[in-house]
């Protein structure tokens, strides 16, 4: 088989989440352990640092790995979904996997397939495994899927973890209470093992507080750490001055724009502060700072606050609950100076009535769809739009919904595409 077929064959043989949904949850731990095992616990060849959280940990897990990376570390990076191709999934220093390690891999191990019938997600955690530990990676940094203590990624004994925000999300597998979804978050914390929360939230604050007294696990919120001084929008970058317990003062030029990467910067640099206080890994401030501002180029993540065109702005970001929302369009209210538009996308199974009440009745809608099966359709969008006041017209093609909204705007408007991670993985740019 070459690439994409193997890739094909993946789709069709496994459960696969970002298509079907929470039919192709497996919850458990069984299936990954099974599979980890027949391979030697690949997962245990290596240090490792777990992440989990609704909103952030994307950004967050790329954060950490960048600065690592400047440290001279050679450092594995797993994430999930993906944007352009599955081979994002799985980085060191901040290249793909190579597409044919990923065929080699899958025709080795087919039988593994065969024989434990596991989901897309649980294989694609153990090719990750395989792969740090094939490649001697100095530390691998691990994100959850969803959730944190039925993820199959929760088998690795880290040397730290780290919580980003809790909000509504899967609520129909994590629990319809945000103390439930947090209790799940939560259950990444190991014995012993020191725990960063990046945001402290009145919901989450005891559950947290309790979980790491259980596991007898020192924990901080970032707040206690790290405060702001002065907060700056300049571009495309995002300017942070501010100071922890370690540093008196300091400065940070993000390079990623969006205003909801305030709490997650702060989240990091605490959980590096925590690292130095626990002797985990010995960092260099200066190096952290380095770390953050060339992320992007090291870590290559896209979809945060996305700037494609400037005059007219268009921005394209994954935001797809409440929270993530809820952020972007409070910046975008801050930013816009002319008229909006929004080419919103969403798939069927969020909450996307308590999504649509977030957003403007005052801006142009071009109500839009990923070519993935849990997509929402742009027609069934714009019914549910309608019930909010939200009003506009329907073009599936997020590519031909662009070229419509920029034939349509100023040089002062703003173009915000957002909704759905397969939405904005669609677009061109």
């Amino acid at each position: 088989m070459d690439y994409k077929e193997v890739i094909a064959f993946l789709y069709s043989q496994l459960p696969v989440f970002h298509r079907e949904g929470k039919k192709a949850f497996k919850p458990g731990l069984g299936n990954i352990q099974q599979l980890c095992a027949r391979l030697g616990n690949p997962q245990d060849s290596f240090p490792s640092l777990h992440i989990a959280g609704t909103n952030g940990k994307g950004s967050s897990s790329h954060f950490m790995a960048s600065i690592l990376q400047e440290h001279g570390y050679r450092v594995g990076l797993y994430t999930s979904p993906h944007l352009k191709s599955f081979t994002e999934r799985i980085k060191i220093n901040g290249q793909n996997v190579a597409e044919d390690w990923v065929v080699d891999f899958v025709e080795k191990n087919i039988q593994l397939i065969q024989d434990i019938k596991p989901s897309f997600f649980e294989w694609t955690v153990l090719m990750a495994f395989s792969y740090f530990k094939e490649q001697q990676v100095d530390w691998a940094i691990i994100e959850t899927g969803l959730g944190g203590r039925l993820d199959s990624t929760n088998i690795i004994q880290p040397k730290a973890c780290f919580i980003t925000n809790i909000s509504w999300d899967h609520q129909d597998i994590l629990g319809d209470r945000l103390e439930l979804i947090a209790a799940e978050k939560a259950g990444i914390i190991k014995q012993g093992v020191p725990i960063c929360i990046s945001e402290r939230q009145s919901f989450s604050e005891n559950v947290f507080l309790e979980k790491a007294k259980e596991m007898n696990s020192s924990i901080v919120f970032a707040e206690d750490q790290i405060q702001w001084t002065g907060i700056t929008h300049e571009q495309d970058k995002l300017r942070l001055i501010g100071k922890s317990k370690q540093q008196e003062k300091f400065e940070i030029l993000s390079p990623y724009a969006g205003e909801y990467q305030v709490k997650n910067i702060a989240g990091v640099l605490a959980w590096c502060e925590q690292f130095q206080s626990q002797h985990i890994i010995p960092l260099e401030w200066t190096k952290i700072i380095q770390g953050i501002e060339k992320s992007k180029i090291n870590t290559q993540l896209h979809g945060r606050w996305e700037q494609i065109q400037k005059n007219p702005w268009i921005v394209a970001d994954t935001g797809h609950n409440e929270s993530g929302i809820s952020q972007l369009l409070s910046q975008v209210e801050r930013l816009n100076q002319g008229d909006l538009w929004i080419i919103l996308g969403m798939v069927a199974d969020k909450d996307i009535h308590k999504v649509l009440k977030l957003f403007p009745k005052k801006a142009h809608y071009i109500f839009s769809q990923a070519q993935n099966p849990r997509a929402l359709s742009a027609e069934n969008l714009q019914e549910m739009a309608l019930e909010h006041g939200l009003v506009g017209i329907c073009e599936k093609d997020v590519n031909m919904a662009i070229d419509l909204a920029k034939n349509s705007t100023q040089i002062n408007d703003f173009i915000l595409i957002t909704g759905s991670t397969y939405l904005v993985a669609e677009i061109n740019a």
